[in-house]
């Protein structure tokens, strides 16, 4: 991985700070996770920059390394690319696999999950754990200013790492997502959490984030919750309109 951070690196140093999204991909034990770099504009390879880390839905699982940004693109490459300068990383799961061990289940039209069934974790975020470490490790990350967020899918896929990479964030944003409470309470002590949902979800029942929020909060953990009334499964774009989620972001550092 880190030869492909190297060339990379050197690419977008010849176009002078090119700052679009460029493909890449991290393979452990045989697995590869596709995912779209992007740099800040006017990208200056003697510098460290904060690292985002975005997660997609299930609707955008696949291999083809384009499908993941088709929420929430225009989003990071407004914020991120001159405003408040960092280095997005958008992986992709494959269709074959989730972001967090979760057991879903759809009984007379209605979807249920169920989470922390297994400390085992999915194919996808194995890997994925691997692609931030590398980046991590990588000189070219501000470890202080790590962050991590995601939607639906994502949104557990941001819980699941909050755990799974204990000390590593800074800040994180999940939206209509869901968790395993128990593992997140102890994980998030130093890591500030802005959760969002749709209460009218009728996809990821807007109960896991209400009852995420409330546990936290009276654990002491510094959380944040905006629910959108009468929004339904979709809420990330009421989320892609705020101003104040980045600044929030930003503001926080370990």
């Amino acid at each position: 991985m880190k030869s492909k951070i190297t060339i990379l690196l050197l690419f977008i140093c010849t176009l002078g700070g090119y700052a679009q999204f460029q493909p890449a991909s991290y393979m452990i034990n045989g697995y590869t996770l596709p995912y779209q770099v992007m740099f800040p504009k006017d990208y200056d390879a003697s510098k460290q920059y904060p690292l985002l880390v975005f997660l997609h839905g299930a609707g955008e699982r696949g291999n083809d390394n384009e499908k993941q940004l088709t929420h929430g693109k225009d989003f990071l490459i407004n914020n991120f690319q001159s405003a408040y300068p960092a280095i997005v990383i958008v992986p992709q799961c494959p269709e074959s696999s989730y972001w967090a061990n979760v057991e879903k289940s759809v009984i007379a039209g209605q979807t249920s999950f169920r989470f922390g069934l297994s400390n085992q974790p999915t194919p996808a975020m194995e890997t994925l754990v691997g692609v931030i470490n590398s980046w991590l490790s990588s000189g070219k990350v501000n470890t202080k200013q790590v962050y991590v967020g995601g939607l639906s899918m994502g949104g557990m896929g941001t819980y699941e790492l909050l755990w799974r990479m204990p000390e590593t964030f800074a800040a994180a944003f999940a939206i209509c997502g869901g968790g395993d409470v128990s593992k997140i309470l102890h994980s998030t002590k130093n890591t500030a959490l802005w959760i969002f949902h749709g209460s009218d979800d009728s996809i990821v029942p807007v109960q896991f984030s209400q009852d995420m929020y409330n546990q936290l909060k009276s654990a002491g953990n510094e959380v944040k919750y905006t629910e959108y009334p009468g929004v339904n499964h979709g809420s990330w774009e009421n989320v892609f309109k705020s101003t104040d989620l980045i600044p929030w972001l930003y503001s926080h550092k370990k």
